[in-house]
């Protein structure tokens, strides 16, 4: 780390409000769903917001590092997948002052933290198609922005597989996909492009049901990294 400059303090500049907020994504009943938190005090007392907050100098060693603190204390939850989105600042955003939030997304499966959401007070999962448009902050602009973001990850990724259980079927998978993206996808096609980019490993299970029994796969490591070079819709 370089030395700090002699005779400098950083209160002799304008420095603005610094937040990190986290768009938590999860796919529920068929619905792309977003979490919130209720604004317990001013400014936006009652509004629901995302989980968010001041940086703190102390304890976090990066804005992501924030993020996942912020998820953890106020939702109880710590996702598998984050990622840093894009940033929005100005004079008019928060009534305290000019101030910048760096925003994330992040996902993750419904049944790993449904538990842990139902035991904090004035949190919920919102369907994205249905938010409120008096949101505090500018909050339904980045949620609209994580969610174009998503819906590219899943047209060219399985990055949306880490909103579905360690272990999935590939009917689950592609439903996944399609809620996220919005449109059907051929299922040949999909099972194709998966084959052949060797993303899934079989788990040797398959799910105890009536019908014909579906195998069970995880996703290997790799393919939070990788990108198909044709969308899946093609």
């Amino acid at each position: 780390m370089a030395a700090k400059p002699r005779n400098y303090n950083i209160h002799d500049y304008d420095v603005p409000l610094t937040t990190v907020d986290g768009v938590l994504f999860t796919v529920h009943e068929d619905q792309l769903k977003v979490l919130l938190v209720k604004r317990g005090k001013e400014p936006f007392e009652g509004k629901w917001a995302l989980p968010g907050g001041f940086i703190d100098l102390k304890q976090d060693e990066s804005i992501e590092a924030c993020a996942i603190r912020k998820l953890r204390e106020k939702t109880g939850v710590e996702p598998p997948y984050i990622e840093q989105l894009m940033s929005w600042g100005g004079p008019d955003r928060d009534p305290r002052g000019w101030s910048v939030t760096i925003a994330f997304f992040a996902l993750v499966a419904h049944s790993a933290c449904e538990s842990s959401v139902a035991s904090v007070a004035d949190v919920k999962w919102q369907p994205v198609q249905t938010l409120k448009k008096d949101l505090a902050f500018d909050h339904r602009d980045v949620i609209a922005a994580a969610h174009e973001r998503l819906r590219q990850k899943a047209l060219y990724s399985m990055v949306p597989a880490f909103a579905l259980p360690d272990e999935f079927t590939l009917t689950e998978l592609q439903s996944l996909h399609e809620v996220i993206i919005g449109t059907p996808l051929n299922k040949k096609s999909f099972r194709r492009r998966l084959e052949s980019a060797e993303l899934l490993e079989d788990t040797g299970k398959a799910t105890e049901s009536r019908g014909r029994p579906a195998k069970l796969y995880r996703a290997k490591a790799e393919s939070k990294q990788y990108r198909f070079i044709r969308n899946l819709e093609g």
